[in-house]
Parts: structure tokens; C-alpha cells; sequence
């Protein structure tokens, strides 16, 4: 059985308390954009600007029960864009894209994710978070799930594969039936997607043909999980244990691909956001070869959302939340993990929040997309003087990377927004 965790969207489980926030780096940062209706993924366009999806937050139209069949239906509406920072200041370049939400703006299914490829062309991944069948017989005639080139100037797209279809007609897993694509990257004439709801990685052509699944991922037996108490609201009410009741040694969970990044030996490394109950360090780097078979990279991690190289091999990823999310402290961490598999914490909490994505620009500095399961609060950070803390050592799991260090390929209505926050971490 696929399991459904809210947290194959990371979008219906939005807790609105923040506390406990940790200094744990020497780390500053600024807020470069402020006010992103559910921000995803991030990526410098040739223009040297910084592009960011937007989710949107639904609509009044036709709606869809959420992939876990508890809890409110999502609604459709035109509410996605892609946004550009240029210059401090912010513009919807890209409007009307299909979003589902819950009524009050949160849970929303859009835009996820923007890459350019060589020449400059960009791609949007829009995301859906639900069971295909639902899409064309209950929202019409939608690019929700689907990968789309945009026009810019002309404020349209063509839509390049159904990611949503492919599921409905293929489960390569085998378990239920759903598709959220959350993450691609561009690899040649080629595109590489993470489907969390359909938990695999497909490719497709750049021109939309040979649309086909090329790994999946299998479920994590957890031992003696630690769930929320019985009174405490949950994506999945059905799976936390009553009062009284024994709670089971062994657990099966769903931990989905939310990411995946091309790697500097040529394989694609996935980012795993953990199931319910969110184990915490439960969360792991995969990386897939050739063959197509899942392997553990890297582990110890908690609900990690994104992924990215830098230039010297190194790679860094995104927690969304450092403890499980039902404790209702999002606070989040970008770690570096260096080639020989040391890991150090870029920043973590004191204003990091259930981040989203993030990028690195040609200036070193790493931009993250935080808040991003917050309408109207989506922020985007520049994280700069990343001096760092080592991680404990019992973060174990990496495989250094090492010798293989070569070129990488990576993501190089007007509102004025000033930066207007530098927060530095002492």
C-alpha cells in the first residue's frame, strides 16, 4: 500500500506556530523577496535574474478530496505564477497558471519548480497532489501535473508531457494511484522529474516524447516510531494510535522523492521527504545510476525538500522542518556535505521556515525559498559568509563523492520589495 502523507505535497499540514529557534551557524542572511503565495522552486535565468514558482493558493471552482481522503477538498483556480527578482524588486511575469487549495489559501497545488536549459528556454513543473482521475473529470481541461514552456512575453505556454496521466495509466510502483511532481533538472535533451505523489523519477525529452518511469522508491519500515499524541490534529487521524491503545513496533511509511539533482559522476541524487509520522533523521540522500536502482547516498536527515551541487562537488541540502512536523516547529537547515562526506550547517531556525528549494548563484551565495507552505508570507533568503558548524558524528550514511569532482551543470505587477531584512547569526 502507498501510504499518503500530507507530505507528498508539503501542503495540507501547515502549522501556524513557530518557536524554539536555534543559533547554529556564523551564517547572515537578507530577504530578497517577500509576500509569495506558496513559493517552490527557484533558478537563475540568463538574464542573471532570480525566477521563483508560485503555487498559488486555488479558486472558487470545481474541487478535489486530498490525496490522504481526510480533511478539506482542494479548489481549483488560475492563482500560479512565476515570479522574477530583479534588482530588489518583484514581478509576476508569468500569471493564470492552474493551482489547487484548501479554502483559506494553504495546501496549494501549482507551480513547483522552474529550470532553463542551455539556450535559455525555461521549463515549469506544475504540481496537482492527487488521484489523476479526479483531474479531467472534475477540474476539465487543466495543465495541473503536468511539465509546461512558458512564453513570457506573451504571458502563455505549451504543455511538453501529462506526468499525472502517465501515473494513472502506468503506477509503476504498484501502490495507490497519485501524482504530485515536485522537482526536475534539465539533463541534455532531457528531463528528469520527481513525481512524490507517484513515488518514482521519470524522463522525458525536452520535446515531450518517450515519457517513461526510470526508478522508484521503496517504503521505510520504521522501528518503535514515535507518533503525536492522540489529540493532536494530523494529515493521517486514522493511522495515530487512540489513547490506550498499544502502539506498533514496526510501521510502514512512505517516504516520497521531493527533489532530484544531476550529480558531477553523471548519476541523479533524490531528496526523500519522510511519511507520517515525519521521522525525525529519518531521511535520506538517494543516489540513482545507470541502472536505474535506488541506492542510499547519504541518511540521518529530516523531511528534506531540495537539492543542490556546487561547482567543487559539494552538496548541500534542505531541511523543511529539523523535528517532526506535527511538534509544530518548522524550523528548517541548509547542510553542506562536502566530498569527503563531512557535514556542516549552513543556517538553522532564527528565521529559516519550512523552506521550500533552493539554488546556488554565480556569486557562491545560496538562495532558499522559505515559508513556502505559507500564502502571503513566502519569503526568498540570500544566505551569505557561510562559515559553518560541523554536524555531529553520529550523522552517519555518506559516500564521498571525492575524486569525482568535474564541471557540474547548475541553476545559474511591479512590486518594489527592499531588502529588508539582514539578520546576522552570532
Amino acid at each position: 500500500m502507498k501510504l499518503k502523507p500530507l507530505t507528498i505535497t508539503f501542503l495540507t499540514f501547515c502549522v501556524a506556530t513557530f518557536s524554539g529557534m536555534k543559533a547554529a551557524s556564523a551564517a547572515s542572511f537578507s530577504v530578497i523577496a517577500n509576500g509569495l503565495y506558496n513559493a517552490g522552486g527557484l533558478s537563475f535565468g540568463p538574464d542573471g535574474n532570480l525566477y521563483v514558482t508560485e503555487a498559488g493558493i486555488g479558486g472558487s471552482g470545481a474541487c478535489v478530496p486530498p490525496p490522504s481522503g481526510q480533511g478539506g477538498s482542494l479548489c481549483y483556480g488560475r492563482s500560479g505564477a512565476v515570479t522574477k527578482i530583479e534588482n530588489g524588486k518583484t514581478e509576476r511575469i508569468l500569471t493564470g497558471l492552474p493551482s489547487l487549495a484548501l479554502p483559506d489559501g494553504s495546501g496549494g497545488a501549482g507551480p513547483r519548480d522552474i529550470k532553463f536549459d542551455a539556450t535559455g528556454k525555461p521549463y515549469v513543473l506544475i504540481g496537482y497532489g492527487a488521484n489523476p482521475a479526479f483531474r479531467d473529470r472534475n477540474l476539465g481541461n487543466t495543465d495541473l501535473g503536468k511539465i509546461i514552456t512558458p512564453d513570457f512575453n506573451t504571458n502563455s505556454w505549451t504543455t511538453i508531457a501529462d506526468l499525472a496521466n502517465y501515473e494513472l495509466a502506468n503506477n509503476p510502483d504498484g501502490g495507490d494511484v497519485d501524482s504530485n511532481p515536485l522537482g526536475f533538472v534539465i539533463d541534455g535533451k532531457k528531463l528528469v522529474l520527481a513525481d512524490a505523489g507517484a513515488n518514482d523519477l521519470l524522463s522525458v525529452n525536452t520535446d515531450g516524447r518517450n515519457l517513461q518511469a526510470i526508478a522508484a522508491f521503496p517504503q521505510d519500515i520504521l522501528t518503535n516510531p514515535i507518533f503525536p499524541p492522540s489529540d493532536t490534529p494530523s494529515n493521517e487521524p486514522a493511522q495515530v494510535p487512540s489513547q490506550g491503545e498499544a502502539v506498533q513496533s514496526q510501521f510502514a511509511t512512505q517516504a516520497v522523492p521531493s527533489s532530484v539533482i544531476k550529480g558531477p559522476d553523471g548519476a541523479y541524487y533524490v531528496s526523500q521527504f519522510t511519511g507520517f509520522p515525519f521521522p525525525e533523521g529519518g531521511a535520506k540522500i538517494y543516489r540513482v545510476g545507470a541502472d536505474g536502482k535506488p541506492t542510499v547516498y547519504a541518511d540521518g536527515f529530516t523531511q528534506l525538500t531540495n537539492l543542490q551541487f556546487d561547482h567543487e562537488g559539494n552538496l548541500y541540502a534542505l531541511q523543511y522542518a529539523n523535528q517532526s512536523a506535527w511538534k509544530g516547529n518548522l524550523d528548517g537547515s541548509v547542510i553542506k556535505i562536502a566530498t569527503d562526506g563531512t557535514r556542516t550547517t549552513l543556517l538553522s531556525g532564527n528565521g529559516l521556515e519550512s523552506p521550500s528549494a533552493l539554488t546556488i548563484g554565480s556569486d557562491g551565495a545560496v538562495y532558499v525559498t522559505n515559508r513556502g507552505d505559507s500564502p502571503g508570507q513566502g519569503q526568498v533568503l540570500r544566505i551569505e559568509n557561510t562559515k559553518s558548524v560541523p554536524e555531529p558524528d553520529s550523522v552517519l550514511g555518506v559516500l564521498a563523492i571525492g575524486a569525482l569532482g568535474v564541471g557540474l551543470l547548475h541553476n545559474k505587477r511591479t512590486t518594489q520589495l527592499p531588502i529588508d531584512r539582514v539578520v546576522v547569526l552570532k
